[in-house]
């Protein structure tokens, strides 16, 4: 009887993690906030972008760069921004929609959002199998803006997307087409050229999965996690991102909202990643915020004084409120918190501090 015993711990254990291996996939609790009313009207629908479906290949805003790839080319940035225009404006636009939305309920915004997505996805938007680096980038970010948007819908506790059945059924079909494409973009690469990119395309399949409740899916994006988890060294730096001289912190801190993300989107379903290689989440966090208080240890590693004009800008910190719900931050990073927030970053789907600020 008491080997029994000594067992029953274990076995409820197993018999969780079964159940919520088989539980279909859910956001943090956050998500299912319900949509607020507020008294007024809607302004109209603005004019949609028009659906992308040219081939994904774009100028490089570095083009020229050394391998260092931190010196911006401002003709080629110019180019960039005119040949993904429309692209940028649906994330941004969208964002704006769906955040409008849930915080009036006004009808035609949800209207003009739900419209703007299904014309793109029965266009077949942003799927050409023709695409360079940067092309790919695009397609995985914009991924993870509007995916990270409609989740917001999707989850909610009002059920705003009861009324849009069959477009709701094509807008998820093609955030699937768009994850698979991210997946066979992003796997496999050699981990000298993993970065940023991949965390971004990891985050971005991660919200997909769990919008279409694909477990196949979060399970690549996980696995990204802890292959970035892997190459956080001992001190909190990431070998790859140190390369960018100059923006080796800015980089390091854009490495973290989607880090941060993942994390989360685990956690809430029953997959701790903060133990991976040895806290390398915390370690890389506690990093970037010391390099943002000093960047010394940064210029020294990188060879390179530090561009800190990324830093002063407060969504790049849209990482804390994630990060803050899976770790007991210190009072110095809530102050830091407090005085950046409350973040939006239309790259995260729009609002970003009430989602964690509930839990």
């Amino acid at each position: 009887m008491p080997r029994l015993v000594a067992t029953l711990p274990v076995l409820f254990a197993g018999l969780l993690l079964g159940d919520l291996a088989c539980a279909a996939l859910q956001p943090p609790a956050g998500y299912r906030a319900a949509v607020q009313q507020r008294p007024g009207s809607a302004p109209a629908c603005p004019t949609m972008p028009t659906p992308y479906t040219a081939n994904l290949e774009f100028t490089s805003k570095y083009q020229g760069s050394d391998q260092a790839r931190a010196t911006l080319n401002r003709q080629a940035e110019k180019a960039f921004r005119k040949q993904t225009e429309d692209i940028t404006r649906l994330e941004k636009e969208l964002s704006r929609l769906v955040t409008g939305y849930m915080r009036s309920g006004q009808q035609e915004r949800l209207d003009c959002a739900v419209d703007w997505l299904d014309q793109w996805a029965r266009a077949d938007a942003l799927e050409s199998e023709q695409f360079n680096h940067t092309g790919k980038s695009i397609r995985k970010w914009a991924l993870g803006s509007l995916a990270g948007a409609w989740l917001h819908l999707k989850f909610s506790e009002s059920q705003p997307l009861a009324d849009y059945p069959q477009q709701s059924a094509r807008i998820e079909a093609w955030f699937v087409r768009l994850a698979e494409h991210t997946v066979r973009e992003w796997s496999d690469l050699p981990l000298k050229k993993i970065n940023n990119h991949s965390y971004w395309a990891a985050w971005s399949v991660m919200a997909a999965a769990v919008i279409s409740d694909r477990r196949d899916l979060f399970d690549w994006s996980v696995d990204q996690f802890r292959v970035a988890a892997g190459q956080v060294d001992e001190n909190g730096f990431l070998g790859n991102e140190m390369k960018r001289r100059q923006r080796a912190l800015a980089y390091h801190n854009y490495a973290l909202p989607p880090l941060a993300m993942i994390a989360a989107f685990a956690q809430a379903n029953g997959v701790d990643l903060r133990d991976e290689n040895d806290d390398a989440l915390r370690r890389l966090a506690e990093q970037v915020l010391a390099g943002a208080r000093d960047p010394q240890d940064f210029a020294a590693r990188s060879g390179a004084k530090q561009d800190m004009a990324e830093l002063r800008k407060p969504y790049k910190y849209s990482w804390l409120a994630p990060y803050c719900s899976l770790y007991p931050c210190s009072a110095q990073t809530l102050q830091l918190r407090e005085k950046m927030g409350p973040f939006t970053s239309f790259r995260l789907g729009g609002e970003v501090s009430p989602v964690f600020e509930t839990l």
